[in-house]
């Protein structure tokens, strides 16, 4: 989260210790740990009061119903692809057509009276 680093951390300890001292430095480290503590409860109770307004729950709650309904509908209309009966082929092509195409002759002639 803040990127902070094993080494990093060692030099804030020295400083702590250097600039505390020893026999501070347990007390300083209890109460900064339960300043952190209070913070954290604090922003998870805030969070918790937030959703429970804005009704978190019931829109995940919603979206979820609605995920699993598009999947029982892409469900059937597969199940329903499989099972229809397939068409039979004579009837899906065309009719062939019969009538030859005019020849260039034919197109030449002029009409005769």
């Amino acid at each position: 989260m803040f990127d902070i680093g094993f080494s990093e951390l060692v030099l804030v300890g020295v400083v702590a210790l250097v600039v505390l001292g020893p026999d501070r430095l347990p007390g300083a480290i209890r109460t900064a740990s339960l300043w952190i503590g209070r913070i954290k409860r604090s922003f998870l109770s805030i969070k918790q009061e937030v959703e429970r307004e804005i009704g978190a729950d019931e829109i995940r709650r919603q979206l979820h119903n609605e995920q699993i309904l598009d999947l029982e509908r892409e469900m059937q209309a597969m199940k329903q692809s499989l099972i229809a009966p397939a068409t039979p082929v004579e009837n899906s092509v065309a009719p062939a057509d019969t009538s030859l195409p005019p020849t260039i002759a034919s197109q030449n002639k002029t009409p005769q009276p």
